[in-house]
């Protein structure tokens, strides 16, 4: 099974995941944000499975330093927009796997993909 997993090395979220990815022998390769960006049709493809929402942070710190012209009148498409522009904006992490997509860490959740 194939699992990319896409995210910020630093992210407490992300290293949780990963940790728990090494912990069960589960191989994946990581993208990281920081250093080569998001692919806009990937992160794309992503909104459409999972929605916008799911996947902008709005509760992180570079989402609230924005403008409020920048916050307001969201869509799919702006959204889209935000988050290749600023990478740290989008939810963490993001994994590619056979079974779909997963989109933060929820242990159960995992266990259920990769059981």
């Amino acid at each position: 099974m194939s699992i990319k997993v896409y995210g910020i090395p630093n992210c407490d979220t992300v290293k949780k995941a990963r940790r728990w990815l090494d912990a069960r022998g589960i191989a994946y390769d990581f993208h990281d944000y920081k250093k080569t960006g998001v692919d806009p049709a990937r992160l794309e493809g992503w909104v459409r499975d999972k929605g916008w929402e799911v996947l902008l942070n709005q509760r992180g710190t570079t989402y609230r330093k924005l403008d409020d012209a920048d916050k307001a009148g969201l869509d799919s498409h702006k959204a889209v927009t935000l988050m290749v522009q600023h990478p740290s904006m989008i939810k963490r992490p993001v994994v590619e796997y056979a079974g779909g997509l997963l989109v933060g860490f929820r242990e159960d959740e995992w266990d259920k993909a990769f059981s």
